[in-house]
Formats: C-alpha cells, structure tokens, sequence
C-alpha cells in the first residue's frame, strides 16, 4: 500500500488480486466489514454499517438500539470503476451538518489485468472542515484511518 499526504487530501493506492467488478462489489457490499465496529459516532454500540448504492444514498450506522448515524452522501455511484462521498464528519469527531464544510472520499478500481484491479482511495477538500482540519486528515491518514480500511478490504479479498 503506498499512502500520499497533500495539504487537504491523501491518496491511499492498493493493488488486489481481483477481477474490477469483484474488487468494486466487495467494497461496496460489504462497508459494514471493513468499517470497525469502534469508529462510531452513536451513544451506543453499532450493530451494522450499511451504505445505500447509489446516488443521493448514505452511509450510515445502525446502533442495536435501532438508531442512526448518517455520517456520509452518496455523490457518485458507477460500478465498476468508482464511488465518491462526502465525509460528514468534523475534524472534533461530530456530525457535521453544513454540506459545504463537508470532504470527499472518491475511490476509483482500475482493471490492471482480468484479475487485477488497482485500488485508488483519496480523501480530498479536507480544509472545507476549516478550524483543526489538518488533524482530520492525519486522523485519516494515519494507522487507525483509511489504510486501516484498506486492509480489513484486502483481508475480505
């Protein structure tokens, strides 16, 4: 896994053994495995991550009480090559709720081969979360973050 940190986004770049439908399916379908369980913004604990494929969707935790976290849009959805949300997250771990202070996760899966796909995350307009966003990013850019999420995704491969 190579990582890349920018002033307001990081790229993250995987290459999986895996036809591009596959590697884009796996990711997609099954969010609720990769994401962990205590990265969670509920007042209790979660009982399953879901992300609604397609445009206008959310990602969203479900607690075991029933309730909700919609921490993310969906702003693109093209299976196989890609999907973009925002990250509606502040850089204090909290909602936020002002779409223009929101970031973008795009991840793109390109073809290598027939059974090799590069995968291509970036969490780009970190800085749109303004006061403290640079701790956002290192946030998800460190171990715990996105390449933690890369490699329960590798390990579901």
């Amino acid at each position: 896994m190579s990582t890349q940190a920018q002033a307001a986004s990081i790229k993250l770049e995987i290459v999986v053994q895996a036809p591009v439908e596959r590697a884009f399916a796996v990711f997609v379908e099954d969010f609720d495995r990769i994401k962990p369980r205590e990265h969670n913004l509920l007042g209790v604990d979660v009982a399953e991550t879901v992300l609604e494929p397609r445009v206008g969707g959310h990602i969203y935790d479900r607690g075991v009480d029933g309730s909700e976290c919609r921490w993310a849009r969906v702003l693109a959805y093209e299976p196989p090559d890609r999907i973009v949300f925002s990250w509606d997250i502040s850089p204090r771990w909290r909602l936020e709720t002002d779409p223009g202070r929101a970031s973008e996760v795009e991840v793109r899966f390109v073809a290598e081969t027939p059974e090799r796909t590069r995968v291509e995350l970036e969490h780009r307009h970190l800085d749109r979360h303004g006061e403290g966003w640079e701790s956002a990013r290192d946030g998800v850019a460190g171990d715990a973050g996105w390449p933690l999420y890369l490699r329960r995704y590798v390990e579901l491969l």
